[in-house]
């Protein structure tokens, strides 16, 4: 028999700030952290929570997962042996991993040679080493490895560990995503594809979207088994009820034009989840605000939730962080949860226009209510319109007898056609 699995903990680091209350409230109250057309973390210094030693060994990715994993473990209330370390595990997702470690050391061999290449090169540019570094400073000795799957990694890493911890080969586990990748090749190829907004601008389904704008950041969450949380005098932020992946198998760049793949992984995390459309109450999409994911999305929210697609807030984290690749996922994981905690759906910043066929509820202009559902009957979310979130506090907007849940999915789709779907809900 499967383990309820509970969100104890979460942190973030975005181009909206440091720690995750930024990412949630700033958005909520329609903020873009996109400036010049990159989203960037101008704000996180490393030091400030990293050693010296700890900065230098690592790659600007790894060290954002760091911070990222401090944040989440300390509201988490985690203590040396808070669980057993044998019995923690450690998953973090990333697109691309030391990018900006490989192009510098690149740099250093063709113009200084062999011998000047740093010791710490492969260390530091290998894609697993985020989750290695936050294992080994939070002694975290379970099953421990990175997951790599574009945008989607984020998810899939969430995913593992969560199975991980339901079927009982660990009772904690910490997850996430993390990337940086902002740096002249990345950029260069990205471009090349045609795959940037050439005008800097992220405005997920709107008629005039024309690509995406990268970020950086990492999300970081804390899952463990309900029993464990609550034996150790940890208070659940939420839960993670169901996970579904898929992949395309058409196009190593382009997502399958229907949406069939998308939606199938939609189906399997609500199945997952032991919950019908109905009872979604809020969509985080995938929402790159380029042309042809949006459209595929719209076509996957609608065929995997039917006529209550049209009833439900969906909205884009990247309009206003832009694309953090192997990263996205789990930050918008992060803001999904603090989204159903706060009853507040997050705008879609930038979008104004229509375009035929896609025509869901994409929240435009500022935040709404989250409706909590429970059967046919709806409840009105009482969380501000257009104020700020309450990230890390009790929800409050539940009714006491629990007869109102408020439940909603986020959604991750990669290069490569992978496609993972996370469920959640507000505790």
């Amino acid at each position: 028999m499967s383990r309820r699995v509970v969100v104890t903990g979460v942190g973030a680091v975005t181009p909206l700030g440091v720690g995750a209350p930024a990412l949630i409230d700033r958005w909520t109250a329609g903020e873009c952290g996109i400036e010049d057309g990159f989203g960037r973390c101008d704000a996180f210094d490393p030091a400030e929570r990293l050693t010296r030693k700890e900065t230098k060994r690592a790659d600007r990715f790894t060290q954002l997962a760091q911070v990222a994993a401090i944040e989440a473990l300390e509201q988490a209330g985690w203590e040396d042996g808070a669980v057993e370390p044998e019995r923690t595990g450690c998953i973090i997702g990333t697109g691309i991993g030391g990018i900006g470690t490989i192009e510098s050391q690149h740099d250093v061999l063709r113009d200084q040679g062999a011998k000047k290449i740093s010791a710490l090169a492969i260390p530091m540019l290998m894609a697993n080493a985020a989750c290695g570094s936050v294992a080994m400073r939070h002694n975290l000795k379970g099953q421990c490895y990175g997951t790599v799957s574009a945008c989607a990694a984020g998810a899939h890493a969430i995913g593992a560990g969560m199975r991980m911890v339901q079927y009982g080969d660990a009772d904690a586990c910490v997850v996430g995503g993390s990337e940086s990748a902002l740096t002249p090749l990345t950029e260069a190829a990205f471009a090349v594809m045609a795959a940037l907004s050439p005008t800097g601008i992220s405005r997920p389904f709107d008629a005039r979207r024309d690509g995406f704008v990268m970020g950086e950041g990492a999300g970081m969450l804390v899952l463990e088994a309900e029993e464990v949380a609550l034996a150790r005098g940890a208070v659940p932020l939420g839960f993670l009820t169901g996970y579904g992946a898929t992949a395309d198998a058409h196009h190593l760049t382009a997502p399958e034009p229907s949406g069939e793949g998308a939606s199938r992984a939609i189906r399997a995390a609500l199945s997952d989840a032991g919950i019908e459309p109905e009872e979604v109450a809020y969509v985080n999409a995938h929402g790159t605000s380029t042309p042809m994911n949006d459209r595929a999305e719209t076509e996957a929210i609608k065929a995997a939730l039917g006529d209550h697609a049209a009833d439900v807030p969906v909205s884009s984290t990247k309009s206003t962080i832009g694309h953090l690749l192997g990263a996205a996922g789990a930050v918008e994981a992060v803001a999904t949860l603090l989204a159903l905690r706060a009853g507040v759906a997050p705008p879609t910043i930038g979008w104004e226009e229509a375009e035929e066929g896609m025509d869901l509820d994409y929240v435009p202009g500022k935040s709404k209510p989250i409706a909590a559902r429970t059967g046919d009957r709806e409840l009105a979310g009482v969380g501000s319109a257009s104020g700020p979130a309450v990230a890390n506090g009790a929800s409050g907007s539940l009714p006491e007898d629990g007869s109102g849940r408020r439940i909603g999915i986020s959604n991750s789709f990669g290069f490569g056609g992978h496609n993972a779907v996370i469920c959640m809900e507000a505790s």
